[in-house]
C-alpha cells in the first residue's frame, strides 16, 4: 500500500485515525502497533513474521546490552554484535543472495523477493542497539512502544529513518493538538502534490524520452531525459518524506527533516548534506566516525569515506549500477576535500551548475541497471555517436518548458519564502491556507482517480 492511493486516504488512513483518537491515551501505542503491522502485511503479510522477529531479537538483546554496558563491556558487545548480526542476517540474505549468487556461480533462488520497507526498518532498529550500547539512549522496556517505534507506518517504508533517540520521549509522552493536526493535513498534502502532480509527471515524460531514444538518440533528447528524472526523484521522495512527516504529526509525533532543497547546493559536498539527510546521518553516525572519520589523516580519510560509499551504494540497490553510483560520488567528494571545494566556494553559480550536472548524471547511474546503458547515455550528453537534435525532440522540448520551470521553481526555497512574506503582509492568507490546501487535495485525488497505480520509487529499497 502506497500512500499516494485511493484506499490508503479513504479506507487505511480514515480508519487509522478513527480508532486512534477513539481510543484512551494509554491504548494509543498498541492500536498504532496492530494498525502499522495491518499497513505492513497488506501486499505481503508473510514478512510480519520476519519483522516481529526483528524486533523481538533488538528488544531481547536490548536487555542484556543494557545489564553488561557499564560492568562488563566485552560481554556487552558481544550481545550488540549478535543483536547486530541477527537483524543483518535478514538484510543480507533477501536483499543481496542473489546478488551474490549470480556473481559467484550459484543457485538463485527465483522465488526471493524484498520485503518492502526492510533496509529503512533495519537501520532504525540498528540504531537502538548501538545507541543503548553507546548509553545514548534509555531502555526500552515495553515491547509494544518499542514495535511501534519500528512498525509505525508513516515512515516505514520510505523512512525518514528514524532513530529511537529522536522518538523515544514522544513515545510515551507525545502531545496531540489540534494546530499540529492542522500543520499535518497541509504537509501530507504538499507532498502527495509533489509526488502526484510533479514527480510522477516527470517519471512518464522521462520513460517517454527513453523509449524514443531506442529508435533515434539525440543529445537534446537524452539531456530531457536527466533533467526529467533528476526532477522525478526529487518530487518522488521528498514529497513522501512530507507525507511521512505530515502523518506523523497527525498522530502527535515531530520527525526529523529529511530534504533540504538539495538543488540548489554549491557543491557535491553541500548536496549530501541537504539530500535524504536521516540516511547520511546514520553512515556518519554508525559507519564514518567509528571508522575514525576525518581525523586520522588525509589518505585514511578518504579511505574512510570510500567504505561509505560503497556501502551507501550498496544499501540502494543489489545490482553494480548502485555500486558505480557509490563510488562516483565518493570521487567527487575527495576531489572536492582535495581541492575544488574552495574554488567552488568563491564561485557560487559555477557550484550550483556544476553540481547540477554532476548529480543529474549521477541519477543516470541510478536510472540505467544495465551498465552499457550508462555508457551510451554518457556518450549521447556529449554528442558521441548521435544527432544533436529531431523535430520531434525539437516538438517536446517547446512543449515541456512550462512544465520544467515550474518544476525548477518548485526546487528552490522561493514558494515558501513568497507564501511566507504575503502571509505577513496579508492577515486573509492564513485563512486561505486550509482552502487551498483543499483545493489542491482535490486536485490530487482527481490525479489519483486518473492513475489507477502511483508507486514509490524507494518502496522496492
Amino acid at each position: 500500500m502506497v500512500f499516494s492511493s485511493l484506499i490508503f486516504i479513504f479506507a487505511y488512513l480514515t480508519v487509522t485515525l478513527a480508532l486512534y483518537y477513539i481510543s484512551p491515551l494509554k491504548w494509543r501505542n498498541t492500536v498504532l502497533f496492530i494498525v502499522s503491522l495491518a499497513f505492513y502485511g497488506w501486499g505481503e503479510p508473510k514478512y510480519i513474521v520476519l519483522m516481529l522477529i526483528s524486533i523481538l531479537i533488538a528488544y531481547v538483546f536490548g536487555f542484556f546490552i543494557e545489564k553488561y554496558r557499564k560492568t562488563n563491556k566485552r560481554l556487552a558487545k558481544l550481545f550488540l554484535t549478535v543483536s547486530l548480526l541477527g537483524n543483518l542476517s535478514f538484510l543480507l540474505f533477501f536483499k543481496y543472495y542473489n546478488f551474490f549468487a549470480v556473481n559467484i556461480g550459484f543457485a538463485e533462488i527465483s522465488s526471493l523477493t524484498l520485503p518492502v520497507g526492510i533496509s529503512f526498518y533495519t537501520f532504525q532498529i540498528m540504531s537502538y542497539s548501538i545507541d543503548l550500547y553507546r548509553g545514548e539512549v534509555p531502555l526500552a522496556k515495553k515491547f509494544v512502544p518499542f514495535g511501534t517505534y519500528v512498525t509505525l507506518f508513516p515512515q516505514l517504508i520510505a523512512g525518514p529513518i528514524v532513530r529511537y533517540k529522536d522518538v523515544c520521549d514522544q513515545l510515551e509522552g507525545r502531545k496531540e493538538t489540534f494546530s499540529k493536526f492542522a500543520s499535518g493535513v497541509h504537509r501530507f498534502v504538499t507532498g502527495l502534490s509533489k509526488k502526484l502532480i510533479l514527480g510522477d509527471s516527470a517519471a512518464a515524460v522521462a520513460e517517454l524520452l527513453e523509449s524514443s531514444a531506442t529508435f533515434q538518440p539525440t543529445v537534446v533528447g537524452t539531456w530531457l531525459v536527466m533533467i526529467c528524472y533528476t526532477f522525478h526523484i526529487y518530487f518522488d521522495f521528498s514529497g513522501y518524506s512530507d507525507m511521512a512527516i505530515g502523518l506523523g504529526r497527525m498522530l502527535g509525533f515531530e520527525f526529523v527533516e529529511n530534504f533540504n532543497y538539495p538543488y540548489i547546493a554549491k557543491s557535491i559536498t553541500d548536496f549530501w548534506r541537504r539530500w535524504h539527510i536521516t540516511l547520511s546521518t546514520w553512515f556518519r553516525e554508525y559507519i564514518y566516525i567509528p571508522l575514525g572519520g576525518n581525523r586520522v589523516g588525509k589518505l585514511r580519510g578518504f579511505l574512510n569515506l570510500a567504505t561509505v560509499w560503497f556501502l551507501t551504494g550498496f544499501w540502494h540497490g543489489a545490482d553494480w549500477n548502485y555500486v558505480i553510483w557509490g563510488v562516483y560520488f565518493w570521487l567527487f567528494l575527495v576531489i572536492e576535500k582535495a581541492f575544488l571545494g574552495k574554488l567552488l566556494s568563491k564561485l557560487p553559480i559555477l557550484g550550483r551548475l556544476y553540481t547540477l550536472v554532476i548529480v543529474g548524471f549521477g541519477w543516470m547511474i541510478f536510472f540505467h541497471t544495465d551498465l552499457s546503458a550508462i555508457l551510451a547515455s554518457a556518450k549521447q550528453l556529449v554528442g558521441i555517436g548521435t544527432v544533436f537534435a529531431t523535430a520531434s525532440v525539437g516538438y517536446e522540448l517547446l512543449r515541456l518548458i512550462p512544465f520544467l520551470a515550474i518544476c525548477l521553481i518548485a526546487c528552490t526555497p522561493l514558494p515558501k519564502r513568497l507564501w511566507d512574506r504575503m502571509n505577513e503582509r496579508f492577515a486573509f492568507m492564513s485563512a486561505a491556507k486550509p482552502i487551498l490546501s483543499m483545493l489542491l487535495f482535490l486536485l490530487c485525488v482527481a490525479y489519483m482517480v486518473d492513475n489507477t497505480f502511483s508507486p514509490f520509487l524507494y518502496y522496492i529499497f
